[in-house]
């Protein structure tokens, strides 16, 4: 039995509310179960100086958890004057995952900011991060449309991109696992998707026992049955 009592191919309460930030140009809540994140996406007229001049656009993004997202207050990163290795591998792997669906040279030369705040923390903080963040830039690029700044009708945004972790607990793969289980795992993985099913990264650890090939693929069924159903969360929060 899980902590939650769910079922082992069963998510966590999902809701994915848009349009949460007056300022920002795309913005999403998303919470999964007791895991709230603010995302905002923020268009800008600039580019890294490395990219100047090749007639393409960036997507990149930034995330934090506030200090009371956990049980116990954390240190803001900004007081220590650096960022953990933690945030840092984060925000490179949202900022990764969410260009693999972007048209980079329809964007033009311009970069959208995607930032990630933790507000409360309950296991599975990339993953939902991830999957708001779709929707964030979703709107942050419908606003561009609205407003012709694409140069053809191509769509700029190619796919959807959703994550959910999964684990072995107790012997079991489960899917979208909370801090009850994520903290007790044999296994714990992330798995970042697109709306087709092809796979963008994958993340797995054997946090006690090695795990087998036959328990990978169980893990991935249960992604892939996650996944789909974030999938159809996030369409129907953009239809």
């Amino acid at each position: 039995m899980r902590p939650s009592r769910r079922a082992p191919d069963e998510l966590r309460a999902v809701s994915l509310e848009r349009g949460v930030v007056k300022y920002a140009e795309g913005s999403c809540m998303v919470k999964f179960g007791d895991t709230h994140v603010l995302v905002t996406a923020t268009l800008e007229e600039r580019l890294p100086p490395w990219l100047k001049g090749q007639g393409r656009g960036w997507v990149t993004a930034e995330y934090g958890m506030l200090p009371r997202a956990t049980l116990e207050r954390t240190r803001r990163e900004a007081a220590s004057g650096k960022q953990g290795g933690r945030t840092v591998e984060i925000q490179r792997l949202i900022g990764r995952s969410l260009r693999a669906a972007v048209d980079l040279e329809a964007l033009g030369e311009r970069q959208i900011t995607i930032d990630c705040d933790v507000i409360q923390a309950d296991g599975g903080t990339r993953t939902a991060a991830i999957t708001g963040a779709w929707v964030a830039l979703a709107d942050c690029i419908g606003w561009m449309k609205g407003r012709n700044m694409f140069k053809h009708s191509n769509p700029v945004l190619r796919d959807n991109i959703a994550a959910i972790s999964c684990g072995i607990y107790n012997g079991t793969p489960v899917l979208d696992l909370d801090y009850a289980e994520d903290s007790e795992a044999d296994t714990d993985a992330n798995f970042v998707m697109t709306g087709d099913g092809r796979i963008i990264e994958v993340q797995g650890t054997a946090e006690k026992t090695p795990f087998s090939q036959d328990e990978f693929l169980k893990l991935m069924g249960l992604a892939q049955k996650g996944i789909a159903r974030l999938v159809d969360l996030q369409k129907m929060a953009v239809a």
